[in-house]
């Protein structure tokens, strides 16, 4: 078993059908960090299921070995293979260490996959680490369930969360082969700015975006479309919807919760995922779902913030000026990735034809690829509803925050951004309105602005990606979100 999970030990390199030869972002830094070990720190992948997680890991082992680290001394341990998953992490890794007479000087890299399902995974990795064994650590894991209470001790200081989405706008241009070239500065705000006045997006990037708005952006299926360039969109979009529905929405609610958090009932939290989708986009109601479920605002709360921990979903605050009055209004909901929302749905071709669908897919996708921008660079992410005005998304940057307010046409309300610009003068030049097939348009102090939507996504997403050798750069403030979705809803 051993063996077949470590190829390398024969081979001396990664098979390519794990490894791709085209990275993930994340994995051209991972390496670094493990290689550099500077600062001293576990690495753990957390992400939805079919995100290519597995793959990032074995991307890394490549490029470890390619920069001369011995095959022998990268181990893979599949943490919920049967043969694994009732032994004792550390009696498995002091034989490792003892297979390879590591040492300071020569440390054992290992690559933990599904690391949560070994029993007192968070006690051992502080063991590792306290006690200076001669490993370096990169995990895995498909949901942050597990990582909830015992992460908190045992973390601090000892292991970071690096989280893993489902291909940004770029990315997925970039396995197409489509030229992306988008002006890129040290702010989302200085990125747009330089994209010169007038310019429209492309049939190109327009037919890419709903592609990737209706499969969803999960490397595998992806990659199996390439393969089978030959199939119509309503095949893909159905066979997407199947796919997801088993690996990534019912492993979820019927393994990976109940796993962590000892649920009796996931049928219930069925049910809530089922009325969140209908209401993608939308503010929440905590009293009205409570009553159409039959359940507890305490049981609804909970439940919800397993969902989030498993990432099928995440919610925004309403923006305030004062943080203090940031959680008491209510929240907005989006899912991780649209296309997950259709599978729950069993949507199949309807979403293809409703035209409030497709906006309700358009505000979610932004949502996502702002909400990863945001997580990478430690701004807050924000909605904004204030009596009748209201705005879709706030990107509350320090410096040059701003505000979007996403439509399909350009004949769209603008008197959301208006409001909040008399509200806050702080978005003076900030605010646009994006749509599929507007100009760029910049705004002055007074005025909002227009700018296409593929070309905020291609902005967004590559200023998410930059510099991924420096992931470590701004931690804390990941963890502080994923903890962030779970206030109450009450609240």
């Amino acid at each position: 078993m051993i063996r077949e999970q470590n190829p390398w030990f024969q081979l001396g390199q990664v098979p390519l059908s794990m490894a791709p030869p085209t990275d993930r972002p994340m994995a051209r830094g991972l390496w670094r960090l493990l290689a550099s070990d500077q600062p001293r720190r576990y690495q753990i992948v957390l992400g939805p299921r079919r995100v290519g997680k597995t793959t990032v890991l074995h991307q890394t082992v490549r490029h470890l070995i390619d920069q001369g680290v011995p095959p022998s001394l990268i181990w893979w341990l599949r943490m919920d293979h049967p043969q694994l998953m009732q032994l004792d992490l550390g009696w498995l890794v002091r034989g490792v260490l003892d297979a390879v007479d590591a040492s300071p000087s020569q440390p054992v890299y290992l690559m933990l996959d599904e690391l949560v399902y070994a029993k007192d995974w968070d006690l051992w990795l502080k063991t590792f680490y306290d006690e200076r064994w001669p490993v370096r650590v990169a995990a895995t894991s498909s949901a942050t369930a597990a990582l909830r209470d015992r992460r908190l001790e045992s973390g601090v200081g000892r292991w970071t969360e690096q989280l893993l989405t489902p291909y940004l706008f770029p990315e997925y241009l970039e396995s197409l082969g489509i030229p992306h070239a988008v002006p890129v500065g040290e702010t989302l705000a200085q990125s747009l700015v330089a994209v010169p006045g007038g310019q429209h997006s492309s049939p190109e990037l327009r037919q890419a975006r709903r592609r990737l708005m209706l499969v969803g952006g999960f490397p595998e299926l992806l990659l199996d479309n390439h393969l089978r360039p030959w199939r119509g969109e309503p095949d893909l979009v159905l066979e997407s919807q199947q796919v997801l529905r088993s690996d990534a929405v019912e492993r979820a609610l019927y393994k990976d919760i109940p796993q962590s958090y000892g649920v009796r009932n996931p049928l219930m939290l069925e049910r809530l995922l089922y009325v969140l989708a209908a209401q993608v986009s939308g503010i929440l109601s905590p009293s009205r779902i409570s009553r159409e479920l039959g359940i507890s605002m305490q049981t609804l709360d909970r439940y919800l913030s397993y969902l989030e921990r498993a990432f099928l979903v995440f919610t925004l605050p309403n923006y305030s000026g004062r943080e203090t009055n940031v959680q008491k209004r209510g929240r907005k909901l989006y899912f991780v990735d649209g296309a997950v929302r259709n599978a729950a749905l069993h949507r199949g071709l309807a979403v293809l034809d409703d035209p409030v669908e497709m906006g309700a897919l358009r505000e979610n996708l932004v949502a996502a690829s702002l909400r990863a921008l945001a997580q990478r660079t430690g701004v807050r992410l924000f909605h904004w509803r204030d009596g009748d005005h209201e705005v879709d998304l706030v990107f509350d940057h320090p410096d040059r925050p701003l505000a979007f307010e996403i439509a399909s046409s350009s004949s769209h309300g603008r008197s959301g951004l208006h409001a909040l610009i008399r509200r806050y003068p702080r978005f003076k030049g900030g605010c646009y309105l994006v749509t599929p097939q507007v100009p760029v348009f910049h705004p002055d102090d007074s005025g909002v602005g227009t700018f296409p939507l593929d070309l905020l996504l291609l902005a967004a997403g590559v200023l998410t990606n930059k510099d991924f050798a420096h992931m470590d750069d701004r931690q804390s403030y990941l963890q502080d979100s994923i903890n962030g979705g779970r206030d109450s809803l009450g609240a």
